[in-house]
């Protein structure tokens, strides 16, 4: 009897390569990878991914179009997997991505389902159905919109894109002065306001398969996220597996994968717990988690996380097995405009107490000009301990040690 063919896999390309690197390793799977020209990526990645069957996607012509020639790539190319499943870890591309997964006869998100997990105000109408509490908004046209909510529910407010990520163009306005010092907002661009939410700051991320939430594993942020901006400590700490925490995770994750009818992959969401212990919704995305979230959770829990969330999109029911129990944590590292004069280096980082792996990525003679952002950042560096508290003292002795000096420009 023959061995069952290989499952293939329509994999969207992003900017991050770690996932599409781990996927091109595995040995149990086809990929075909889906390439928008509208990404940037390295020529080093691009000249390591020559032999991996390619089709790139021209965002120039209409959507139908594209799939069309995509089916007859597929038909007209011999000995090419044919692709049965898919995943798309890219947030921006989100909603095409989806779509051509539909027009292609793959599983796919349907349009309503991809506008709860990436319109934050259609997100927060889905919150609202399923009784999940959530911050108030409402649509911000103008500046006299913000005030006028600012009024009626009290300063500060969030004012946001509705389809932003990293808190690109995210910003915390005290009083109806502070508009004064915003940069004008894109009139391209669709903005909400919101209350804000003062408290400490989770992030939840599942893996789902079949409807089934197959595990969830729950992050602290040592400030919320968009105090980073502001200079603060940048860094996201998975709890230990015996620590005990907050919320049931696997709970949350499931009426939260229930409500939004994801029926595979990564679920990756954000919650606050207010100084008088509510806990409020922040918002809620179906792909992998920025920066080395989901590295966190493998070596915290001791297993191959990507290995798992990929086995749910090929609709495996995947059982993970844990051999580790310590907490573990990403410090992004400071950056400042400007060029290098000096940075730590990533051999001295790795002498620190806790630290287990070191990434720098700017030496001297670079010059940074880093984005409003929150993955901003000269690198990271992974560190452990017996429990997340533990783990954020030895975040902030890193960046006691670290150093980067820069000309200003």
């Amino acid at each position: 009897m023959s061995a069952p063919a290989r499952p293939a896999v329509l994999l969207v390309e992003s900017r991050r390569t770690t996932f599409t690197d781990h996927v091109l390793a595995r040995d149990d799977v086809d990929v075909v990878l889906l390439r928008f020209d509208s990404v940037p990526l390295s020529e080093e990645y691009v000249q390591r991914t020559a032999h991996v069957p390619t089709f790139t996607l021209d965002t120039s012509a209409p959507l139908e179009d594209e799939a069309a020639r995509y089916l007859r790539w597929m038909k007209g190319t011999r000995n090419l997997p044919r692709p049965r499943h898919f995943c798309n870890p890219n947030e921006a591309l989100q909603s095409a991505a989806q779509r051509f997964a539909a027009l292609v006869d793959l599983p796919h998100l349907s349009e309503e389902q991809v506008g709860w997990v990436r319109n934050k105000m259609t997100m927060k109408d889905r919150y609202a159905q399923l009784g999940i509490p959530h911050a108030r908004y409402r649509p911000a046209g103008d500046l006299a919109d913000v005030v006028a909510f600012g009024e009626e529910h009290g300063w500060p407010v969030i004012l946001k894109p509705v389809d932003s990520d990293s808190c690109i163009g995210t910003y915390r306005i005290d009083s109806p002065a502070g508009l004064a010092d915003l940069p004008p907002l894109d009139p391209a661009l669709q903005w909400t306001v919101e209350e804000y939410v003062k408290g400490r700051e989770f992030q939840l991320c599942a893996v789902i398969s079949r409807g089934l939430v197959i595990d969830a594993y729950l992050s602290k942020n040592p400030v919320p996220v968009l105090e980073v901006l502001d200079g603060r400590i940048n860094a996201n700490i998975t709890y230990a597996p015996s620590e005990e925490i907050p919320v049931d995770a696997r709970a949350l994750a499931q009426r939260l994968a229930d409500g939004l009818q994801i029926p595979h992959g990564y679920l990756h969401g954000e919650f606050f717990l207010t100084d008088d212990g509510q806990f409020v919704m922040s918002e809620v995305a179906a792909r992998l988690s920025g920066c080395e979230v989901p590295m966190n959770h493998g070596l915290a829990f001791g297993f191959d996380f990507l290995h798992v969330v990929l086995d749910t999109y090929l609709d495996r029911m995947p059982v993970p097995q844990y051999t580790r129990d310590r907490a573990v944590g990403d410090l992004l590292l400071p950056t400042a405009p400007g060029r290098v004069v000096h940075i730590s280096s990533a051999e001295e980082l790795l002498r620190l107490p806790g630290v287990i792996g070191a990434h720098v990525t700017a030496a001297p003679g670079d010059v940074l000009d880093p984005p409003r952002a929150s993955h901003a950042s000269t690198g990271y560096v992974h560190v452990e301990g017996a429990t997340a508290d533990e783990v954020e003292e030895r975040m902030h002795a890193v960046l006691r040690h670290f150093e980067l000096k820069v000309d200003q420009p």
